[in-house]
């Protein structure tokens, strides 16, 4: 008697989501340019404005944490506008006549996900 023939079952997980969750750091060729939380989250929205214009500038970004000693940061954003934030941070290459460079360290749709990188364990 043959086996019966096995199926298979595709199935993708969309993500419901509301918001993704970037941990980012700012680096300048130099070095030597210090900014406030303030200042930071203009470079962000200027960013975006530069390359998406004045309507996706205005999508929901919040910066949640901010470290002004490594000029890193951990950003909220809307899941929809997730590709956006990115891609204009990717291109993004000055501020004020420096050269500098958005460096994405970590994506996920959860905070607690950023907490750790299994990167940067150490094990004794």
């Amino acid at each position: 008697m043959p086996a019966p023939a096995t199926t298979y079952e595709r199935i993708v997980y969309k993500n419901p989501s509301e918001y993704h969750y970037m941990k980012v750091r700012l680096e300048f060729q130099d070095g030597g340019v210090g900014l406030n939380a303030a200042q930071f989250k203009q470079l962000l929205i200027s960013a975006l404005k530069e390359l998406f214009g004045e309507v996706d500038a205005a999508l929901p970004l919040d910066v949640l944490t901010y470290e002004e000693k490594t000029l890193s940061a951990i950003l909220r954003i809307c899941s929809s506008g997730l590709v956006k934030l990115w891609s204009s941070l990717t291109l993004l290459g000055s501020y004020k006549g420096k050269n500098c460079a958005f460096r994405v360290i970590q994506v996920s749709p959860f905070l607690l996900a950023l907490s750790g990188n299994s990167r940067e364990l150490v094990l004794n």
